[in-house]
């Protein structure tokens, strides 16, 4: 990856990007929680639009991958800043965003606050209001308290931190309780097997959202990374499927 870019946020912190310019929509590609732009989903995305003179744009949240930060300051609200200002700055005009696991949560607020731009949205494993649903009692009080809460990561040696300002913020920006103000076409994937995000939680989205054009394809056998070679074609697929859609319109 020798095309990495920096953009540079008002407060000087620098959010890492790739992008590479084409037709249509841009494709922005959301990664998920702790992820950045070299996992398989999204680097596949890149050299498919790019094959295909297709504009796509990736990046990583400040605190990951090539940004600068520290995770720990990471929210939502902040993400959502750093995501807007690389739209605004590199999309010149409609962009489809797709969101994978918290990308999925991600991909709304950017669609909500960037709605007369949205072209579509497609979510992998979608996972808005995690830390809500994703929570018990005891641990939404620790995290009340302002305490870091520790999960087992089966991705990792090391555990998956959630921090009590991401929490706070995450409960302040749940989408699940209301209707979606979206009404651009969606296209939503999740596997039945997902053991870190529930696929009725892509059932509940799919129903909160105020567009009529929503599409949800279940994978009977797919897990939550959905990175195997079938599932990156079968999202390579559905985006495609989506552009279709876009420019027969």
């Amino acid at each position: 990856m020798n095309d990495i870019q920096f953009h540079a946020m008002p407060d000087g912190r620098r959010i890492a990007f790739r992008h590479t310019p084409g037709n249509g929509p841009t494709l922005v590609f959301l990664p998920g929680y702790m992820s950045d732009m070299e996992g398989g989903k999204a680097t596949a995305l890149y050299e498919w639009a790019r094959e295909r003179g297709r504009a796509c744009l990736l990046l990583d949240y400040s605190g990951c991958g090539r940004s600068d930060g520290d995770f720990a300051d990471g929210t939502l609200s902040r993400w959502r800043e750093e995501v807007a200002a690389l739209i605004e700055a590199e999309v010149e005009e409609r962009f489809v965003i797709i969101g994978s696991s918290m990308g999925g949560w991600l991909m709304l607020l950017v669609g909500l606050a960037l709605k007369d731009r949205l072209a579509g949205v497609v979510g992998i494993a979608s996972a808005p209001d995690f830390t809500d649903w994703g929570r018990n009692a005891k641990e939404k009080a620790k995290l009340e308290a302002g305490e870091t809460v520790y999960d087992e990561n089966p991705y990792g040696p090391e555990p998956t931190p959630m921090h009590s300002a991401f929490w706070a913020d995450g409960q302040a920006l749940r989408q699940l309780t209301g209707t979606i103000e979206i009404d651009a076409p969606v296209r939503l994937v999740h596997g039945q097997r997902d053991a870190d995000v529930p696929w009725e939680i892509s059932s509940r989205l799919a129903a909160a959202l105020r567009s009529d054009d929503v599409q949800v394809t279940y994978i009977k056998d797919g897990d939550h990374r959905l990175s195997r070679p079938q599932d990156i074609a079968l999202l390579l697929r559905t985006i495609g499927g989506l552009l279709d859609d876009l420019e027969a319109e």
